[in-house]
């Protein structure tokens, strides 16, 4: 029977069963074991390790020896070469690890920025449109310089008006007199006296 393109296949069987491991605990135990190789303590107990292997294999007691210094010390360097076959792909897997965490803060960190543009945008906007409504607000000085033009005005129509007045009050008194002068030469003209009987 042919395959056919439209069904899926059948699963296949494993011999062995697959193992599965949590990513990230094995990530942090990694990350936490490639952080400990970088330190120092890690490097003088590294080295005490070493002093302490060759120095009982040189000259502890020759039945207790399990490393040849005859054979250039084979044991130490297979052990040596095992947690270096071992510590790359760790420090890599953290690497790894380190890798995807910048990536995701870059990514916040590009986010970030283009929202504290989109904010200083916002925000110089607003103050363009402040400076435009605060030029057309009137502000303290030009109130009182304003106020200071009313009142000139308004005292310079008062006294206008009392100059007006004091004219026509100059003219009243001209006009009396006026009047009392010519009240006063009708007086003194005979002329005007009632003429009385003849005698």
């Amino acid at each position: 029977m042919a395959d056919r393109l439209d069904t899926p296949k059948e699963a296949r069987r494993n011999l062995l069963p697959r193992v599965r491991v949590e990513q990230d605990t094995f990530g942090r135990a990694s990350e936490g074991i490639a952080r400990f190789m970088g330190t120092p303590r890690f490097l003088l107990y590294m080295t005490g390790f070493c002093i302490a292997w060759l120095a009982w294999n040189v000259w502890g007691p020759e039945n207790l020896q399990f490393d040849s210094a005859a054979l250039g010390f084979t044991a130490l360097t297979l052990m040596l070469s095992l947690q270096a076959s071992y510590s790359a792909p760790l420090i890599l897997l953290a690497q790894n690890r380190q890798t995807d965490r910048d990536r995701v803060t870059a990514e916040q960190d590009r986010q970030r920025g283009e929202r504290n543009l989109a904010d200083t945008e916002y925000l110089a906007r607003e103050m363009a449109a402040l400076r435009i409504a605060l030029s057309e607000v009137a502000t303290r000085d030009f109130v009182r310089s304003e106020i200071r033009n009313l009142l000139e005005e308004i005292s310079t129509k008062d006294d206008a008006r009392d100059a007006e007045r004091e004219a026509e009050r100059e003219a009243e008194r001209e006009a009396e007199r006026v009047l009392d002068l010519e009240s006063g030469a009708r007086s003194a003209r005979p002329d005007d006296q009632p003429a009385g009987p003849r005698s």
